[in-house]
């Protein structure tokens, strides 16, 4: 079942895309797509498909990708450092989360939340002592760059951070600050 026609006006516009534009890329002539905007003319069934999938088309192609809001200046931690590095890291880059990394292998994390519990955990013991390793969470979920933003809201409000790669390497980070920038940018 296609949208209804008047969405073709609405989403053609919001594009910012002309009628000529969409006229040349749909195939039809400029008259055409003015006369259905405007209600003079009924397309048929594989016209209209065929304008459907291409403002699909657009629309996908401008969407906001995850590679587009993370924070790329990833601050990361090896897995064999002290937790006394990882506290001054996250207190010095005002951070909550720490990607933790054995070479340039994902195998953690290390948050503000897991943090506090060691500090109770280990109370009356020097923590600055204790490996990183021996305390990180298992890693947050990895998305690729192009996978589009309103896609991970609810991903980062369960995960608290998702890391984005490409390539098979990690490039950025997103928080729930950084989803902020999904209304930013639309």
């Amino acid at each position: 079942m296609l949208p209804r026609l008047d969405y073709i006006k609405q989403a053609r516009l919001k594009l910012g895309v002309t009628q000529r534009k969409l006229a040349l890329l749909c195939g039809v002539s400029t008259s055409m797509i003015n006369q259905i905007e405007s209600g003079r003319c009924k397309p048929s069934y594989d016209t209209a498909k065929r304008i459907f999938e291409i403002l699909l088309s657009m629309e996908s192609n401008m969407s906001i990708k995850a590679g587009d809001i993370c924070n790329k200046n990833l601050i990361t931690i090896q897995s064999e450092e002290s937790l006394s590095i990882a506290i001054h890291k996250m207190r010095d880059h005002s951070i909550s989360q720490l990607p933790v990394f054995n070479g340039g292998r994902l195998v953690g994390i290390l948050t503000e939340d897991n943090l506090a519990k060691i500090m109770v955990e280990h109370s009356g013991k020097d923590i600055h002592l204790i490996r990183i390793v021996s305390v990180m969470e298992p890693p947050p979920p990895l998305v690729d760059a192009s996978t589009p933003a309103k896609a991970l809201i609810s991903l980062v409000r369960f995960a608290k951070c998702v890391l984005v790669g490409e390539k098979g390497t990690v490039v950025g980070i997103i928080t729930l600050t950084d989803t902020l920038k999904i209304v930013e940018l639309t």
